[in-house]
């Protein structure tokens, strides 16, 4: 069922702005010092976010699936992570489809937080891909 108002267009609505910034998503651990930053940086500058805890729901193969085809699967991979050094992962070779496969497997080897917003997208610690991500580049 949709509501609509005589001689309201969608950009009188107050909901919708068009100097606001997009909504940002942010994917992490709540315990996750690069998470807690991004959360930080984002809230300092009144944007609004959406918070994913990764710990409570995982991530959906399609939301890390479009990360992995913008970044490449390497680039969400956090070689620092426990995760990483448990499963020998230094000591293999992946590629692509594989990689992805261990990312969706195991969410402790994903690069946190992960931020979306629009259709920019940044993994990792990375406040000048989040200012990018602001400004729409």
């Amino acid at each position: 069922m949709r509501i609509s108002h005589a001689g309201a267009s969608r950009l009188d609505c107050p909901l919708v702005s068009r100097s606001s910034p997009p909504p940002v998503q942010i994917f992490g651990l709540r315990d996750s010092r690069p998470t807690q930053a991004a959360l930080r940086f984002f809230r300092e500058r009144r944007v609004p976010v959406a918070f994913v805890d990764l710990a409570v729901r995982p991530p959906a193969r399609g939301e890390l699936r479009r990360f992995a085809d913008r970044l490449g699967p390497g680039a969400l991979l956090d070689p620092e992570s426990r995760d990483y050094r448990e499963q020998g992962l230094a000591w293999l070779r992946l590629e692509g489809d594989e990689l992805f496969q261990r990312l969706l497997a195991a969410p402790g080897l994903l690069r946190l937080p992960l931020v979306r917003a629009g259709n920019g997208f940044a993994a990792g610690r990375d406040e000048a891909a989040w200012k990018a991500l602001l400004s729409g580049q």
